[in-house]
């Protein structure tokens, strides 16, 4: 069944399914292409345009941090008492891919008005979990946590799919990098290197659990229908490829079944196969080469690692 998927797709089909149903710029109102020469957030010489353009691990990695993320209670209960998942889950991920691409590759000011109306929602999102413990979505807390799920998320992706090696030093220079988007929303004490992300995993895992809640959205995430050719099947290759991107210890608290980690490999495997075919199909469309044309930079170079740079000091970068 799987390799179907993979014998059946071509370029132009998987160029449309792409830009339709997981565009970066669903209401067209982001201009990727003006002000010339501006270069958003990171710009082309970082590390975070060359991983956030990959789109096999981008969406199986955005995936992975959704699991993630119902395993705190805190963060569970915003989803569970804020957002219609079980009518829109397609429009959350779509939502996620808009935030995700313009903040990574917009002009400044257009990331920077996103960052505000993000921030200004968040203020609106509050309540009490089922024990009674308040929480809010402004948490800066909660911000680090759906933060680096997603980041880590992103980068096991890429390092899985890319067929492209992440030295260490690039790992931590992409963390470094990200958390920049983390603290313009409120986030603090933000992890900024690869062995920070591996402490801070550490230290969140008591406070972390596999609930009712948590069961009910996997359910919800399990049976949703992407809006691509082959939906069930191409939502089973990228979710189980999702659920191959986990740390162990997450999919040990999912409670994942020995057939659910056979199906989770073989998924791996098929869309690293695939990759290429995404790679081929999208390398002229889309907002990653129109924002390197904005710039002056051949969409080409971010097959290539950026040169080494000093590290910023925290927050340097974000204003």
């Amino acid at each position: 069944m799987l390799s179907e998927l993979l014998h059946r797709v071509s370029g132009e089909p998987i160029r449309r399914w792409v830009l339709g149903a997981f565009s970066r710029d669903p209401d067209g109102t982001l201009d990727y292409d003006h002000p010339r020469g501006d270069p958003g957030l990171f710009g082309p010489d970082s590390v975070t345009w060359r991983i956030h353009a990959d789109f096999p691990g981008m969406l199986a990695g955005g995936l992975a941090a959704l699991m993630m993320q119902t395993l705190h209670p805190l963060a569970l209960a915003g989803v569970w008492d804020h957002s219609n998942f079980r009518d829109d889950l397609v429009g959350r991920l779509r939502r996620t891919t808009t935030f995700v691409g313009a903040t990574t590759y917009a002009p400044r000011a257009a990331a920077e008005a996103l960052i505000g109306h993000v921030r200004r929602i968040h203020g609106f999102v509050h309540g009490m979990t089922e024990d009674g413990t308040p929480y809010a979505a402004d948490d800066p807390a909660l911000l680090t946590w759906v933060h680096v799920t997603e980041a880590h998320s992103f980068l096991a992706g890429y390092r899985r799919f890319a067929h492209h090696a992440v030295p260490r030093a690039i790992a931590d220079r992409y963390y470094d990098e990200v958390r920049r988007v983390a603290e313009a929303l409120g986030a603090r004490d933000v992890p900024a290197s690869e062995g920070e992300v591996d402490d801070y995993f550490a230290a969140i895992q008591p406070r972390l659990a596999y609930t009712g809640r948590s069961r009910e959205v996997l359910r919800v995430l399990a049976g949703v229908r992407l809006p691509v050719p082959f939906a069930g099947l191409s939502r089973d290759v990228f979710l189980h490829a999702g659920m191959a991107l986990l740390p162990a210890w997450a999919g040990d608290l999912l409670r994942h079944t020995p057939r659910q980690r056979r199906q989770a490999r073989l998924a791996a495997r098929l869309l690293w196969s695939m990759a290429p075919a995404f790679r081929a199909a999208l390398k002229e469309s889309g907002v990653v080469s129109r924002s390197c044309r904005r710039v002056g930079v051949p969409p080409e170079a971010m097959r290539d690692w950026p040169a080494p740079v000093d590290r910023q000091e925290p927050g340097a970068a974000a204003h």
